[in-house]
């Protein structure tokens, strides 16, 4: 069993910060019920192609965007702006240790779900806000998405090429980081708050923002700039404070190189033939290399263009140079390492016979990740949750649907 084996979680989010959450949750064992719209579901559903197929390789409704963070979930379908949809949210969250939400600001209060709604019923509820801006100040109100939340809180400022040069310009990274990290925060918000309940016996309220989040997430950036009133600017692959670190052309490709420390920036000169280079005044400390990257990447990258780049994986390797390939995804998947980890799962799924996904990262020694469950199709669980936690028979189950409460 999980190490949260006996969680219950009440997931009222969409799209991926607080499905991201709640995905990671339930592979840890809690037991998640995602509540979803009747009508179509979570956005995410339709956010294709590609879309899972079947066996015979017909699409079916399930998109992939949607397969990457609702594994271990059952879906219920309610309609939450419904008086008696409201009834059933509130009873379930009477029972449930955990409600996630991220509607904008006000929206679970037009429901008479928010959380000073729901804190009289339960008071050992924790309930997580996921916003774009938080529960508080000038732009509360307004809704927040991956892409603006990475220009606004500066990642798209140090991400892409300089300006000046061809290409050059901000770029948004290639996946929603914004939203994985608000997702990653909202889950050691939620275990902190697990904890503390032990001790106190009460919930609270968590009020987590994309923004706040992918201001935090500037991590040695921010403090670059906090320390000296300058900000940083985009340098492509390269790093800010450690050279040479980032990826050079070889004869057939592309490496990434990432020396870190001078004793590695020393193994490299005496294995390529520059060992002068590391006496050099100029190149013998990282703080010196960082004041004269401008002198010393030009030398590294004409000498790494002379040699294929599986010779110059297999030559630093040798010597203990961090080093590697820039892999398409295929490319990573097919990696020796990550086929060895097993990071590729397959799981039964109810329309498409199986369905792939990527194994949590985490390993435990004792209690261990257990795949229990595909991503789920709309409400294919309303009637065996409306039962086992609110005890409706069949009838009123039946009632519920044909006055489109439920799905």
């Amino acid at each position: 069993m999980g190490p949260l084996a006996g969680v219950r979680i009440l997931d009222l989010s969409r799209v991926l910060a607080g499905p991201w959450a709640t995905q990671l949750l339930a592979d840890l064992g809690a037991d998640v019920i995602k509540v979803e719209n009747p009508q179509g579901g979570d956005e995410t559903r339709a956010w294709g192609p590609p879309y899972l197929k079947d066996s015979e390789g017909a699409e079916t409704t399930e998109s992939a965007y949607f397969l990457s963070t609702n594994r271990g979930k059952r879906s219920l379908a309610i309609d939450i702006t419904t008086s008696d949809g409201q009834n059933l949210i509130r009873e379930l969250a009477s029972q449930s240790d955990v409600l996630v939400e991220n509607l904008k600001v006000g929206g679970m209060k037009r429901y008479g779900l928010a959380w000073d709604d729901l804190a009289p019923l339960n008071r050992r509820l924790i309930f997580c806000s996921v916003s774009g801006f938080g529960q508080s100040g000038p732009d509360a109100a307004r809704a927040g998405y991956d892409a603006m939340i990475q220009g606004m809180g500066g990642l798209m400022s140090i991400t892409g090429l300089p300006d000046g040069e061809p290409g050059g310009g901000p770029q948004k990274v290639g996946v929603a980081v914004a939203d994985l990290l608000a997702g990653m925060y909202a889950v050691s918000a939620i275990l902190a708050a697990l904890y503390e309940r032990e001790r106190s016996g009460a919930g609270q309220h968590i009020d987590l923002a994309l923004l706040d989040t992918q201001v935090a997430g500037l991590a040695n950036q921010a403090l670059g700039f906090l320390v000296s009133g300058r900000s940083p600017r985009r340098r492509g692959t390269a790093h800010p404070n450690i050279v040479p670190y980032q990826a050079f052309a070889t004869a057939d490709g592309y490496l990434m190189l990432a020396i870190g420390n001078d004793r590695q920036f020393a193994a490299f000169c005496g294995l390529v033939g520059l060992s002068e280079l590391a006496t050099d005044p100029r190149f013998a400390t990282n703080a010196a290399r960082v004041d004269h990257r401008d002198l010393l990447v030009p030398q590294v990258a004409e000498l790494l263009k002379r040699r294929e780049t599986r010779h110059w994986l297999n030559e630093l390797a040798t010597a203990s140079i961090p080093c590697g390939p820039i892999n398409d995804i295929a490319q990573a998947f097919a990696e020796p390492q990550v086929v060895h980890r097993e990071m590729h799962l397959t799981l039964p799924h109810p329309s498409a016979g199986t369905a792939p996904g990527v194994r949590n990262p985490i390993r435990f020694s004792r209690t261990a990740i257990e795949y229990l469950r595909a991503p789920p199709l709309l409400g294919q669980h309303t009637a065996e949750l409306l039962a086992e936690r609110l005890g409706l028979d069949e009838a009123e189950v039946q009632g519920l649907r044909q006055r489109h409460v439920v799905a």
